[in-house]
């Protein structure tokens, strides 16, 4: 804008002296510029004309750690040259989606793929593809868009846990006994003749055309059925900041052992105390394991509502058979007490607690003096003790931990 407000008050400036002076010098500077300004016009209006182009992303939802690929292809199916282009996507992403300025030829195509690392959980925009061509001088400049917005969900990170076991269940069924269990289960574990009252829906019919006579499955009854995972998500209670944060690999824990349990086909439940607290009624299948992951990629460590509240209002949701898993940086013990209850019903506990003294010094903000510091360490080892004293399994996690190898 400054740039036009100066040209425009010199070219009066070259019209007045022209005709003041007459000077044919003049003239040829006020020709020369009409002709320059004349010709960036044209040049900028033909910029984009006859252009075909477009952009895709390889997947619109994924985890923290993988790669959002961008291919782009634009073409030029006119007979004039495109001496400049820039072609660039504006998104919200952590890290930005990279711009380039080409040149193509008359008749020309140029494709490309654009790479970049999805560092941070959320959802994000993508706005529609943008186009944008001038003229040498900067007179004029123009723009199209093309495409239209894209929406990427990043969910949390989900590392292996190969050696993860949630406790026994109180439930029959959790070894292999010779009684089979009356009713349907998920764990068909062997065949045998027909007999009569056997349901026409349990008939093997693989085994039946092999054998010759009706053969039908049996059953043994579920090692554990359900999980249901509470997140403490209490802003009080968190640490760190950015990516070395307690909220971050709370949920990044909540998403391992939910994607691990749905792997063995168990029933997945969640609740978590952002914001609102949110629940996830207990299911399987994929489309379990997709809402539960867009909860956790979009609450954040804001929560009002303390562990020991989330618990009462969440376990008597639990029934007999199922394991609660609970993720805090709670340094508090009042909620240790609520779990004693569980053992009673049948329901088994497993408790996931992150040192968040340890995420404030890995990020820095470690500002306490030496007797906060003791202080936080003797909270830490009397939850600790609580958790031993009743006989409640018991995994902590430090700041830069590996988690599979810390729930192993």
């Amino acid at each position: 804008m400054i740039r036009r407000l100066q040209f425009l008050i010199v070219a009066v400036v070259l019209l007045v002296a022209a005709f003041a002076t007459g000077q044919g010098f003049l003239f040829y500077v006020v020709y020369l510029g009409l002709l320059a300004v004349g010709g960036s016009y044209v040049l900028t209006r033909l910029g984009l004309a006859d252009l075909e182009a477009g952009y895709r992303v390889d997947h619109r939802q994924a985890h923290v750690g993988d790669e959002l690929r961008a291919t782009y292809s634009i073409s030029n199916a006119s007979r004039l040259p495109k001496p400049w282009l820039e072609v660039f996507n504006p998104t919200d992403l952590p890290v930005l989606l990279p711009g380039r300025a080409l040149g193509l030829r008359s008749w020309a195509q140029r494709s490309w793929i654009a790479i970049v690392p999805l560092t941070r959980r959320g959802t994000y925009r993508i706005e529609p593809m943008v186009v944008r061509t001038g003229d040498p001088f900067g007179f004029f400049e123009a723009a199209a868009t093309v495409g239209r917005p894209t929406v990427v969900t990043v969910f949390p990170r989900v590392v292996p846990l190969p050696r993860w076991r949630l406790p026994h269940a109180y439930l029959e069924g959790t070894h292999s006994t010779p009684e089979r269990a009356l009713q349907t289960t998920p764990l068909a574990t062997s065949v045998r003749p027909y007999a009569p009252g056997d349901s026409f829906n349990r008939i093997h019919w693989r085994s039946t055309a092999r054998l010759g006579e009706i053969q039908v499955k049996e059953f043994d009854l579920e090692q554990t059925a359900d999980v249901w995972i509470f997140v403490d998500l209490e802003s009080r209670a968190q640490a760190g900041e950015g990516d070395t944060s307690t909220v971050e690999d709370a949920l990044c824990a909540a998403a391992s052992i939910a994607h691990d349990a749905i792997l063995e086909n168990r029933a997945v439940g969640l609740t978590t105390s952002g914001h609102r607290t949110v629940s996830i009624p207990a299911d399987r299948g994929p489309r379990q394991r997709q809402k539960i992951m867009q909860l956790l990629a979009a609450v954040d460590g804001d929560g009002l509502s303390p562990l020991a509240e989330l618990l009462l209002v969440g376990l008597p949701k639990l029934r007999r058979g199922m394991t609660a898993v609970i993720v805090t940086p709670s340094r508090e013990r009042q909620w240790v007490r609520t779990l004693t209850s569980l053992r009673v019903r049948g329901v088994n506990a497993a408790v996931i607690t992150l040192a968040a003294d340890s995420y404030d010094t890995a990020s820095g903000l470690h500002t306490r003096n030496e007797k906060d510091a003791d202080l936080a360490a003797q909270e830490q080892r009397a939850l600790r003790f609580a958790l031993a004293e009743y006989d409640l399994k018991a995994y902590e996690v430090h700041a830069g931990d590996d988690l599979g190898a810390v729930l192993a």
